[in-house]
């Protein structure tokens, strides 16, 4: 959904996908607190309150803009928070479908330069560790919450996919948030972080287009580079609360494995129409059957095509699962 990219690269292999936009409203400023004098007592040496640091003109018109663009898309009956229902029904063949379309297939080259082409299956083998890298003008209630929001998700990608997914300081898959002032050091201190992965290699993460709202990077390792080892989100700090949360959910969806979009996939958050902000109970599903044992790593869309089916039937028809 929303102005897809992805990516991946080899030996280190990776993923990216995104949104868009610009205007002019000052960023929400948060409280400075200023500690008591107390004459009587010794003054003690206090931490000095986190406070945002003050945005550009460029941010904040960025900010104005996707103000604009969630107001709008709320207006078009678009960003469905209640994941479907009775008009949008699927059929075990439309899921198996979906699956094929979105784990089968890149949405762009590794440089963004132009479209993907058919891929193996990629996901990860080794537990999902993530954590926050927040831009020096994001305020703290931003963070808290943002924070809250990756923390319950990664709850439920663990959850829903049967893969151990977490949140650690011993992190391989970082959600950096940040804005147009603070992102080049954010992506640094990622990297400084990630084994592998250089500040120079997040140039494309770094230089966002105007339409790019969040993206995400999955490196690849191992045999054929089909196993994921390292991940990491993009998402603009200026994006509104709605917007923000939406690229949380998609790019670490995806960041999971469902690297593609389709115009086809419904209800879902892995198609461009943004009719749908939030993970849906047909996307679940699709991450249930990205990590079956009875898939593989670095099979092709022909090799799995009857397996997927198989479990499709299961998951949408009944029987064993």
């Amino acid at each position: 959904m929303m102005w897809g990219r992805e990516i991946i690269m080899a030996g280190l292999g990776l993923i990216a996908l995104g949104l868009s936009a610009c205007t002019d409203i000052a960023a929400p400023a948060e409280p400075i607190l200023k500690p008591v004098s107390r004459p009587d007592k010794p003054r003690a040496t206090a931490k000095p309150p986190a406070v945002a640091r003050p945005t550009s003109e460029a941010s904040a018109a960025l900010r104005s803009y996707l103000n604009q663009v969630q107001s709008a898309q709320l207006g078009q009956g678009l960003l469905r928070r209640d994941g479907g229902g009775g008009d949008t029904p699927f059929t075990s063949t439309m899921l198996a479908r979906n699956f094929e379309k979105i784990a089968f297939f890149n949405e762009y080259d590794g440089n963004f330069s132009g479209p993907g082409g058919p891929s193996p299956l990629r996901r990860w083998a080794t537990p999902v560790r993530m954590d926050l890298i927040f831009g020096d003008g994001v305020p703290p209630s931003q963070r808290k919450s943002d924070t809250e929001h990756v923390r319950s998700y990664a709850e439920r990608l663990g959850r829903v996919s049967g893969h151990s997914v977490s949140m650690s300081k011993k992190a391989n898959f970082i959600v950096v948030i940040a804005g147009e002032d603070d992102r080049t050091a954010a992506l640094a201190a990622a990297a400084a972080r990630l084994p592998g992965v250089s500040a120079a290699s997040l140039a494309p993460l770094d230089n966002l287009t105007r339409d790019t709202y969040c993206v995400v990077a999955a490196y690849a390792s191992g045999s054929g580079a089909n196993t994921y080892t390292t991940a990491l989100a993009v998402i603009r700090a200026e994006n509104p609360s709605l917007l923000r949360l939406s690229c949380i959910h998609e790019e670490l969806a995806q960041g999971m494995g469902l690297a593609n979009d389709s115009p086809t996939a419904r209800p879902s958050i892995f198609n461009d129409d943004d009719e749908f902000s939030l993970l849906t109970r047909h996307d679940e599903l699709l991450l249930k059957m990205l990590y079956d044992p009875r898939l593989r790593a670095g099979m092709t869309a022909e090799q799995a095509r009857p397996i997927v089916q198989k479990i499709a039937a299961e998951l949408i028809d009944g029987g064993p699962v």
